[in-house]
């Protein structure tokens, strides 16, 4: 990130490091979240997001590294900067047996606000809960009870909203709705650090990161993140596809071959040994072949890919 000041900056650190067990799970990682930005965490299962997301916060001290987080120091600062965070985890972490009035207005008191009532009854409005603040928490579907965790974990007014998953297992509709949710709050000036594996979600960000097995491999905007990827790619259809993707599979300059729907996608970085090794299929009867850009999604596979090679 250029041009941005001090007072703009949310999150800087430089060369974090931790290790559990004697296993490196983030490797020297440095990077910037600007204020008021969506900022999207990306990577395979046990790769380091979560770790890595709670050093930037304070959460969790690193054994390597220094930052900053909304101006505090994360290592000297940690207490002062969790009293600024909202944390959101994939599992559901309200009290079931209490209604969703009773749950805000518990946050509400336990965070000394003024008028816990009133909070409670303002949140409702907002999250559009009117009708259901007596509904027990339990009885909530799931995309219910993620909006009442987000109003939770909002109703202190933090500064930083960690989201760890937060739409795992919830209907489309809803997860629309709770992303326009937080594109409201990120307008309002309040920062949004989110893991996720849904590629729709990870391109309403403003930024993303990459982070494979404790590396941070890719950041940037969505379509940096393409661009820096430098892949060459062709969505093929037709005939024989099957045969297609077992014969192109290792292929020198063939770094993906994916099904996407009834066609695939056919990606690789070196694009004179892609050429080479696509060339006897190029003008097969019954395939059609045509330039694409590169998907997200097909960035996000390339990338696992090598992110495996690189754990091995």
């Amino acid at each position: 990130m250029t041009g941005a000041t001090p007072a703009e900056i949310a999150i800087e650190v430089k060369g974090l490091s931790k290790s559990f067990g004697g296993r490196e799970v983030v490797h020297d990682l440095s990077m910037q979240v600007r204020r008021g930005s969506i900022y999207g965490f990306l990577g395979p299962n046990g790769s380091g997001k979560t770790t890595t997301i709670r050093m930037l916060c304070g959460l969790l001290t690193p054994d390597g590294g220094e930052g900053t987080c909304l101006g505090f120091d994360i290592r000297r600062d940690a207490d002062k900067i969790k009293r600024r965070v909202g944390y959101m985890t994939q599992r559901f972490s309200l009290y079931q047996d209490l209604s969703v009035r009773e749950n805000l207005e518990f946050v509400a008191r336990l965070y000394g606000m003024p008028d816990p009532q009133g909070s409670a009854r303002d949140m409702v409005q907002r999250l559009g809960l009117a009708g259901r603040e007596r509904q027990l928490a339990g009885e909530l579907s799931g995309g219910w009870k993620q909006r009442l965790a987000l109003g939770a974990c909002t109703l202190p007014n933090p500064q930083l909203l960690l989201l760890d998953e937060p739409t795992a297992g919830v209907d489309p509709k809803a997860r629309r709705d709770f992303w326009n949710e937080i594109h409201a709050l990120a307008g309002e000036g309040l920062t949004v650090l989110v893991s996720t594996h849904y590629m729709d979600e990870a391109e309403r960000c403003h930024e993303i990161a990459y982070i494979a097995y404790g590396h941070l491999l890719a950041h940037g905007t969505v379509s940096e993140v393409i661009a820096q990827s430098e892949l060459t790619t062709y969505t093929v259809s037709g005939d024989d596809l099957r045969e297609l993707t077992a014969d192109l599979a290792g292929k020198p300059g063939v770094d993906m071959v994916a099904p996407f729907g009834t066609s695939l996608h056919v990606s690789g970085r070196d694009r004179t040994a892609l050429e080479s090794s696509i060339a006897p299929w190029r003008n097969k009867d019954g395939l059609h072949w045509q330039p694409a850009a590169p998907s997200l999604e097909d960035v996000f596979i390339d990338l696992m890919n090598r992110s495996r090679d690189n754990f091995q």
